[in-house]
């Protein structure tokens, strides 16, 4: 739970999923749940039965990148075969140049090219989200954060988090988030059912944090006194739906003649580009969010030599 003075952005959930070093049981069971599903579609159903032939296989950066999914090659192959040995060159958040060895992965050929597939798609899958996520992190002037739009779910999530960006909530539990269709389905009017919805929600529910989002100026105002009426120590997170940096930066003056400002933090969403970053620098924002980070990227080319042992 963030409180006001701390210096964390509640959006910064990647903790919960990586901590030194080390998958956590939450995004270890994520990993079984997308693995599986991946081998499935190659008729891995199990533990390979391993065959005396053995091989060496290398996997090799055809770019400069992020690495990411590491950890997760090492889960499938603990899984699903046994007698392996693995050395890492490049490990999950380090860079990895052109033509760099990145692994060496010695054991059964069999097991190893039935396995092949699914370990060069969630290494190279993530990986380009986590490259994507560094090189926007790199040219933006204030926190990144991903979406609750993602491909393969909290290893999206993890990505971007090795990448430098944020991972806002990570399910509908983690944190509270009132969307626009929420506040519609109230059926009255806009700024009514924005009070509504701030006064009914429980502190069990707000969970990590809050966060409403609004369509204009007006609506950021009025969640803002309504969440200053609830007495709250942390700060609700207002998101300013496809607001311009000039519309944001309004947004921020008003609430702070208001002296509003203390008590919520605003994040700037929807309609984000990249050529545009610089443009958010100074415009009274604490925070971008968008899927571009993770839903934008294309993996990272690597290759898999195969030589015998």
């Amino acid at each position: 739970m963030r409180h006001i003075g701390d210096d964390r952005l509640p959006h910064d959930r990647g903790f919960m999923l990586w901590r030194m070093n080390k998958p956590t049981p939450q995004l270890l069971q994520s990993i079984d749940t997308w693995s599986e599903a991946l081998l499935l579609d190659d008729d891995v159903t199990g533990p390979i039965k391993p065959q005396t032939e053995q091989a060496i296989f290398t996997i090799i950066a055809k770019e400069n990148g992020m690495i990411a999914g590491a950890e997760m090659v090492n889960r499938i192959i603990e899984k699903y075969s046994s007698e392996i040995d693995i050395l890492w060159y490049v490990k999950d958040g380090e860079h990895a140049h052109k033509g760099q060895e990145i692994v060496v992965i010695i054991g059964c050929k069999k097991t190893l090219l039935l396995l092949e597939r699914a370990l060069l798609n969630c290494l190279g899958q993530l990986s380009g989200i986590a490259t994507n996520t560094a090189a926007w992190v790199n040219e933006s002037p204030i926190p990144l954060a991903c979406t609750r739009k993602t491909i393969w779910g909290l290893l999206d999530k993890w990505a971007v988090h090795l990448g430098g960006g944020l991972t806002h909530r990570l399910s509908k539990k983690d944190a509270c988030m009132i969307k626009e269709n929420d506040i519609s389905s109230v059926g009255v009017e806009q700024g009514v059912a924005i009070e509504q919805k701030i006064n009914s929600i429980t502190r069990h529910q707000i969970a990590a944090f809050f966060t409403i989002e609004v369509r204009d100026i007006s609506e950021a105002i009025i969640a803002a006194r309504a969440w200053k009426g609830r007495e709250e120590t942390q700060k609700c997170v207002i998101m300013l739906d496809n607001f311009s940096p000039a519309r944001a930066l309004e947004t921020h003056e008003l609430l702070t003649a208001e002296g509003l400002r203390k008590y919520v933090l605003l994040e700037g969403s929807g309609g984000v580009e990249y050529s545009q970053l610089l443009e958010w620098g100074g415009k009274g924002v604490d925070v971008i969010s968008t899927s571009l980070l993770n839903r934008s990227t294309t993996p990272l080319d690597l290759s898999m030599l195969v030589e015998g042992a």
